[in-house]
């Protein structure tokens, strides 16, 4: 079967194509709306530009197809393989992904909006510029855990994006857009996350472990219990963040924004924080053993049972905070 006898047949009203061997076929944009190509050989096959919205391609054998430009909005792709494929600037908003082997994939300006990517492998994928907004990539007893280790994620739009217990280690978020996103239980160890934009976002109990948040904007966001051992935060904005319990132990918070933020019985042990502003935070029985407090702003901070006997607090604003025993600093 070729292109011409597929699209001769779709024309005259059939649409179900299951097991088709169409290796290499040329389908330059066809309109190829709602056809069925459950467990199709599409290997090499070209599909640039092509229209395959509502399609079925599940269990497809799509590796090294050529699909950018492609509408793949609200197309059912589970398990298909999508391994090296060339999906730059497709379109899959609202598609069903789950457990798809998207490995390597070109999906630069890919727009995965809405998308379903449980379970989808996206290990070394490149996704720079991705629109990602309100995708579901959330793990589900390990049933539909997405992989994207070693992805590239470089100033992707992952607003509101549900990324529960991914594993997003050591990728390259630098620039991406998670704003309002859900990040619970994630892996970040060692991620790029520089100059990211996590206003809002949901990182509770998250593993950011020696990961790169240099000039990141984490306003508002909830980081309860997250780890931050050993993490790169010169010149973030963490004003109103919630970090209850977080873990930052020599963490560089050099010159970070952590005014009205509640760090109560968080670990700074060791940590940079030179010239940070702390104005108004919540330091309530923090551990600040050993802390570089140097030029810092304290002011109005409440500090009531925090250990800072050993900190360095040269230079240190503290007009008006309240001190660990409970007097009120003039």
């Amino acid at each position: 079967m070729d292109a011409t006898e597929v699209l001769k047949r779709y024309a005259d009203g059939e649409t179900k194509f299951i097991e088709a061997n169409l290796n290499g076929a040329n389908f330059f944009g066809a309109d190829l709306i709602g056809i069925a190509l459950n467990k199709a050989d599409l290997q090499n096959a070209i599909l640039i530009f092509s229209y395959l919205n509502r399609a079925i391609l599940n269990r497809a054998n799509l590796i090294r197809t050529k699909l950018s430009g492609a509408n793949l909005n609200q197309a059912s792709l589970i398990s298909a393989n999508l391994h090296d494929a060339d999906l730059h600037g497709a379109s899959l908003q609202g598609a069903d992904l789950r457990n798809a082997n998207l490995t390597l994939a070109e999906m630069l300006d890919t727009n995965l909006m809405d998308a379903d990517l449980r379970g989808a492998d996206l290990a070394g994928a490149n996704l720079t510029g991705a629109c990602l907004r309100g995708a579901n990539l959330r793990e589900e007893k390990r049933m539909y855990s997405a992989s994207l280790r070693g992805a590239n994620l470089h100033k992707a739009d992952l607003r509101g994006a549900d990324l529960t217990g991914v594993d997003l280690a050591k990728v390259d978020l630098s620039g991406a857009n998670l704003s309002e996103a859900t990040l619970r239980y994630a892996d970040l160890s060692d991620a790029n996350l520089s100059e990211a934009i996590l206003y809002n976002a949901s990182l509770s109990d998250t593993n950011m472990r020696g990961a790169n948040l240099k000039g990141a904007n984490l306003m508002n966001a909830r980081l309860e219990r997250s780890n931050l051992i050993d993490a790169e935060l010169t010149g973030v904005n963490l004003r109103g963040a919630i970090m209850a319990d977080t873990k930052l132990t020599r963490a560089k918070l050099n010159r970070a924004n952590l005014s009205f933020a509640r760090l109560n019985r968080v670990d700074l042990s060791r940590a940079n924080l030179r010239e940070a502003n702390l104005t108004e935070a919540d330091l309530v029985d923090a551990y600040l053993a050993r802390t570089d407090l140097t030029g810092a702003n304290l002011s109005k901070a409440n500090l009531i049972r925090a250990e800072i006997s050993s900190a360095n607090l040269t230079g240190v604003d503290l007009r008006g905070a309240v001190m660990p025993d409970g007097t009120i600093n003039n």
